[in-house]
């Protein structure tokens, strides 16, 4: 009668190579023999997204013809922030004065993330087309960024490279900014520091919310 005997550390090692060879052929000899088997990971689209514009200035002027021209080509604005003091940094005043104030727009239009790259674009025709319509001292009397949240992340556009930025195309870049974890807004190391304070990520959830009720809203 044969007697069991457990497999020494060797044998288990053993066994274990000779059915990864075993499986390495076999799916070798799949792919160059079957046609009606396809052996590769499933793309599918992405769910639309929540486009959200940031826009800050020191105008209130600049802030509303925002608000207008975006509505103008996107559609009406879901949800708008109050508009915050924007002095978490000196960065900007050299070009664009004290007194920064910074508003979040979302819109009622859900989009494809693909195309924040022509978005971005958009944006940045759009603060040209401010300062050559209305004068002001500053050299950049308005600042746009556009960017989208998902029920997982928010993340904006760039046209500056960094190491935690990732290329999209046409000279545009996207920044994960925050990500959603046990039932909070998150930072990462790179994410500015006005995006971590909690009135912003108030209004961020606010927008979460929104974006899911439209998920679950009959078509």
């Amino acid at each position: 009668m044969p007697v069991y005997r457990p497999a020494g550390a060797g044998e288990g090692c053993l066994r274990q190579g000779l059915l990864a060879l075993f499986v390495t052929r076999h799916l070798s000899f799949v792919t160059r023999h079957s046609s009606s088997i396809i052996l590769v990971g499933k793309s599918s689209p992405h769910s639309p997204v929540l486009l959200i514009l940031a826009a800050f200035s020191r105008h209130d002027r600049a802030l509303d013809w925002t608000r207008e021209t975006a509505e103008r080509s996107w559609g009406p604005v879901a949800l708008e922030s109050e508009r915050f003091v924007f002095d978490q940094t000196d960065y900007y005043q050299g070009e664009m004065g004290e007194g920064l104030r910074k508003t979040f727009l979302a819109f009622e239009q859900l989009i494809d993330p693909s195309s924040l790259v022509a978005i971005k674009h958009q944006t940045n025709q759009w603060e040209a087309e401010f300062v050559q319509a209305a004068p002001f001292a500053e050299s950049r009397p308005l600042n746009l960024d556009p960017g989208y949240i998902t029920s997982a992340k928010f993340v904006l556009a760039s046209t500056k490279d960094h190491c935690h930025r990732i290329y999209l195309s046409d000279g545009i870049y996207a920044e994960m900014t925050l990500y959603y974890q046990r039932g909070q807004w998150c930072h990462r190391d790179w994410t500015y520091p006005d995006y971590r304070t909690p009135e912003y990520q108030e209004f961020f959830m606010r927008c979460r919310e929104y974006l899911r009720e439209r998920f679950t809203q009959p078509h």
